[in-house]
């Protein structure tokens, strides 16, 4: 196909399915040839009709935004604004926000979408969201509709174009979103929305209209469970699943005992034809990816988190007026800091206070459930790790542990067990105990829980899923919740030492 310009469609009539060129109508001559206008309107007639022809994205689109897009991108662009109600099922990390928002600027463009209203994890809220649409959309206006019940109503009523909004707030404005002119909506980590029965889908399924535009999207899809795919489904396209779900688990699943039910060997099809219309990229489709994507999430400190927090901040504040910091007292502020920020600290005395940490916990199992392959979770504080371990077994994942107290024996044995078979799924790692000359290439995806003060120990750490034998483009994740945090975290993305600008960032902290 050769584009001359967007102005029109041509079409040979002797072969209706194929579309040859664009040209503008005046330069239609043969008798067997017709110029259509080359809109989203006439292409979607076009498709129903069994003629292939391309978005008009394609040829009527200068893609804005600091960087320009990646074949696969434009590709999920085009696929996004043909389809009303669709999935997208890219892997994470393959830059599917800014295609569903380049898609999204597009309809507006061309007057079929007036307002978009994302619906995400609160965690990639500013860090994912917001972030893009400054650099991709930076033409249009973007609200986040975050706080209390007033707040939130305020934000949706004041007319931004992108508004952005965590799962469970949407309940909360819902009468706000019905009458706020949103004609689109996307859903990111769709796998929220699986369960049909809960509060939070029938509040979409009200929300989701026959003209509502609506894009879900997740690199997991039925990830857990066949039956996972009967919320989406209904959401996406009800007419591909029955009505009732014990209908559609009987034609996923065999009830094997009283309480033991198994995916059926056609289940794979079965929900691969659910969930439709969509579009799937992995990661080692993408030729043009990085070798290594940086990803930050952002995690709300827990109420307790945040009182001892401030509390020790203004005590340092106080303390720190007039006099001359060290190094080493600012190294050991900054410490107590993180470990607050990372849930347990350590008194004076050397016992340990422990936090509240399921805010931190449930953003660290929504990155490994997006996860293709097996997950490195690298946290600086030995408490902390035992506390995230427990609570990934209660929840069914298989986990070892790395640290300074385990054996060179047991280490080489969990190593082993890690690259070469199924379990354990995920590494929990106390940095300095696996930076150096250890290959874990069976994971393409580190989380580091809470920053650590060395660059060397960050960028050895990372190293071990980025080495020979790696065979998946890989995603590094920072979690991070307090401004401490933050300030490290840039630290060593700008491949500075911390203990360099121990001072400074201390100073940095306190003001």
């Amino acid at each position: 196909m050769k584009i001359i310009n967007g102005k029109a469609l041509l079409l040979k009539l002797r072969n209706p399915n194929r579309v040859t060129e664009t040209i503008p109508k005046s330069k239609v001559t043969g008798p067997h040839e017709v110029a259509v206008k080359w809109g989203v309107d006439e292409v979607q007639t076009l498709r129903s009709l069994g003629v292939k022809a391309p978005s008009p994205i394609s040829g009527r689109y200068d893609w804005p935004g600091r960087y320009r897009p990646m074949e696969h991108q434009r590709t999920t662009a085009e696929f996004l604004t043909l389809h009303k109600k669709s999935f997208c099922f890219n892997e994470q990390g393959t830059g599917k926000t800014a295609s569903a928002i380049w898609a999204a600027d597009f309809l507006m463009k061309q007057g079929k979408v007036r307002r978009a209203l994302i619906i995400c994890p609160l965690s990639i809220m500013d860090s994912a969201w917001r972030a893009d649409l400054f650099e991709v959309a930076m033409h249009r206006t973007v609200d986040v509709a975050h706080g209390d019940a007033k707040k939130r109503k305020k934000i949706i009523n004041n007319g931004a174009e992108f508004v952005v909004i965590n799962f469970d707030g949407v309940e909360i404005v819902e009468d706000e979103i019905r009458n706020g002119g949103f004609d689109l909506i996307i859903v990111d980590e769709a796998t929220h929305y699986k369960n049909a029965q809960s509060k939070r889908w029938k509040c979409l399924n009200r929300l989701v209209t026959e003209d509502t535009w609506l894009w879900m999207m997740t690199g997991t899809p039925a990830a857990q469970s066949p039956l996972d795919a009967y919320g989406l489904a209904k959401l996406v396209n009800p007419g591909a699943v029955p009505r009732f779900f014990g209908s559609f688990r009987d034609q996923v699943m065999m009830k094997i005992t009283q309480f033991k039910w198994i995916a059926k060997p056609s289940a794979t099809e079965t929900v691969y034809n659910a969930l439709q219309p969509a579009i799937r990229f992995t990661k080692e489709q993408c030729l043009d990816l990085p070798d290594m994507t940086y990803v930050k999430r952002a995690v709300e400190l827990t109420r307790q988190q945040k009182k001892y927090y401030n509390e020790l901040k203004n005590k340092l504040v106080m303390e720190a007026a007039g006099e001359e910091v060290t190094a080493v007292n600012a190294a050991i502020v900054m410490n107590k800091l993180l470990q607050i920020s990372a849930g347990a600290v350590y008194t004076d005395d050397r016992a340990t206070l422990e936090f509240d940490i399921k805010n931190r916990y449930n953003v660290l199992k929504e990155v490994i459930d997006e996860s293709s392959q097996k997950v490195l979770v690298f946290v600086p504080f030995r408490h902390t790790i035992d506390i995230i371990v427990d609570k990934l077994r209660k929840d069914g994942l298989t986990a070892e542990v790395i640290r300074g107290d385990v054996s060179a024996a047991n280490r080489t044995e969990v190593f082993k067990r890690f690259q070469e078979t199924p379990d354990p799924k995920i590494l929990v790692i106390q940095p300095q105990s696996a930076a150096h000359g250890v290959t874990l290439t069976a994971a393409n995806t580190v989380v580091w829980w809470g920053p650590t003060s060395s660059l060397e120990t960050y960028a050895q750490a990372n190293a071990r899923v980025h080495r020979s034998g790696q065979k998946h483009p890989c995603t590094v994740v920072q979690l991070q919740g307090s401004a401490v945090e933050k300030h490290v975290y840039a630290l060593l993305d700008n491949r500075i030492d911390v203990h360099t600008k121990i001072i400074d960032l201390y100073k940095q902290i306190l003001d």
